[in-house]
């Protein structure tokens, strides 16, 4: 049939990754190419991902005393020149709404500490309006130059920003990492994939924070991907924007700001860390529809088979169940299609199963099949989900653990970034030392510095002393 040859990628995973990725995204409905260069149109799987990660991830932040909110997409230009280094950092990426004669150009909004430290600096004059912790889920604009990634880079993606104040700096240390914990949880338990945490080096922290909190992943081309960031932004905006308090002692101070975001760049760490070469594989926990139901219907069973699927569906309803019950498609173009857009299980149901009182459940991460009876469907496809779920993060993070490699010496270096490695090296922390490393590995970036090694005596690039073990990749 002409709509089979439809199915299906062209592209293997483990021979071009770089092909493979679009192709995935595409063909299983997650997103398509915008008309306007830069973008992208997230289609109603990758918002159902981005809506589940929200209602995970809004219950977590409100225990801990944090409000939604939302800010104009527009920034004065004034507000970024307020804080200099946040301006620097960020004016290669800014798109600007030239002004008419007399009034102020205008940014469209790359990331909002200014826009909500204006407010901010009206909301609090007291010890007693601290902490103040604000939230907003919104679009940005960075105005990238390089070529779309659906997902990992473009000019417009959705996340969320959450803009704290504290009244010492204690209080603010001890938040960027309890946020940072929060994005471990959701990434590792909800999206299956395994991360390394750490503060970023000097030359990687956030433009205008005092220091930066990253979780990073590897995808399977050995490349890393920053999956969140917690900032300690220190009092640099506070003090740009003039935000004090009267505190208990009756003297006025500046609080101290943090910040910490996630976006949907996590569906592309999805998509690309666990799919395959049949399509899209999602965990459990933010699949969409869980379970598709196809029955095989031959036209002198069709009424016993069809009621069954629809008390099958019933029985499953807490999982989202699709029924595929359309005609004019085989039995076997509907497990390629749903394949394809990645359902955690499919049950079949045949005349010969209803016969028997069982149905046939299929995992789409390993092709296990088991046959289950009936009355034990329910719990069966909860065990299921439970084991595939695990098994993705178990699958991963073995993954993860094979390419760490650490290295002492800059041949080892060069041998180990070149085939890929997430590589541990001592490091002198110097930007300089870095940019050095960049050029002479063509694009390899410190990710994040390890908390829990201990450095050796001299940075593997430069010889002078090392400061910090680090984690090095080429990264998206």
């Amino acid at each position: 049939m002409a709509k089979e040859k439809t199915l299906g990628l062209s592209i293997k995973k483990a021979d071009n990754l770089a092909e493979w990725y679009p192709e995935l995204v595409l063909k299983s409905e997650l997103a398509e190419y915008s008309a306007v260069k830069g973008c992208m149109v997230y289609r109603p799987t990758a918002m159902s991902i981005w809506e589940t990660i929200q209602n995970y991830f809004n219950p977590v932040i409100r225990k801990l005393g944090v409000k939604n909110a939302y800010f104009p997409l527009f920034i004065p230009e004034s507000f970024f020149k307020k804080e200099a280094e946040h301006a620097e950092g960020f004016t290669p990426e800014v798109a600007w709404i030239e002004a008419e004669p007399g009034e102020e150009r205008l940014a469209v909004r790359p990331t909002s500490e200014t826009i909500m430290c204006d407010s901010f600096a009206r909301w609090v004059r007291s010890w007693r309006d601290l902490p103040l912790r604000i939230n907003q889920w919104c679009n940005v604009v960075r105005w990238e130059t390089k070529q779309t990634r659906l997902f990992l880079r473009g000019r417009e993606f959705l996340w969320q920003e959450g803009h704290c104040l504290y009244a010492t700096e204690a209080e603010a240390d001890k938040e960027v990492a309890l946020f940072m914990d929060e994005y471990v949880k959701l990434v590792e338990t909800h999206l299956a994939i395994p991360v390394i945490v750490g503060k970023k080096t000097r030359k990687e922290t956030f433009a205008g924070a005092k220091y930066s909190l990253t979780m990073e992943a590897l995808m399977p081309d050995g490349k890393s991907l920053q999956c969140g960031t917690s900032h300690n932004l220190g009092q640099g905006f506070v003090k740009a924007f003039n935000i004090t308090f009267l505190d208990k002692d009756e003297q006025t101070k500046h609080p101290f700001h943090t910040s910490w975001g996630i976006s949907t760049r996590l569906i592309g760490a999805v998509a690309m860390t666990h799919s395959d070469d049949k399509g899209l594989v999602l965990p459990p926990k933010v699949a969409p529809n869980k379970v598709v139901i196809v029955p095989i219907i031959f036209e002198d069973s069709r009424e016993k088979v069809m009621a069954v699927a629809s008390q099958l569906a019933d029985a499953l309803s807490a999982h989202e169940p699709i029924l595929d019950d359309r005609d004019g498609y085989s039995p076997g173009w509907k497990y390629n299609e749903w394949e394809l857009k990645g359902v955690p299980l499919r049950v079949e149901i045949g005349p010969k199963d209803v016969e028997k009182q069982q149905c046939v459940i299929v995992r789409r991460d390993t092709g296990e099949k088991a046959f289950v009876p009936l009355a034990n469907a329910h719990d069966a496809v909860d065990k299921m989900l439970t084991e595939m779920q695990q098994a993705l993060f178990d699958k991963a993070k073995a993954f993860l653990d094979a390419n760490i490699v650490e290295v002492k010496d800059w041949k080892d270096f060069l041998k180990q970034t070149a085939a890929r490695k997430l590589v541990l090296a001592d490091f002198c922390g110097e930007p300089s030392c870095e940019e050095k490393i960049k050029d002479k590995t063509e694009g390899v970036t410190s990710r994040c510095i390890a908390s829990d090694k201990k450095h050796g005596t001299v940075c593997v690039q430069c010889g002078e002393p090392a400061k910090m073990s680090v984690y090095f990749a080429k990264a998206y």
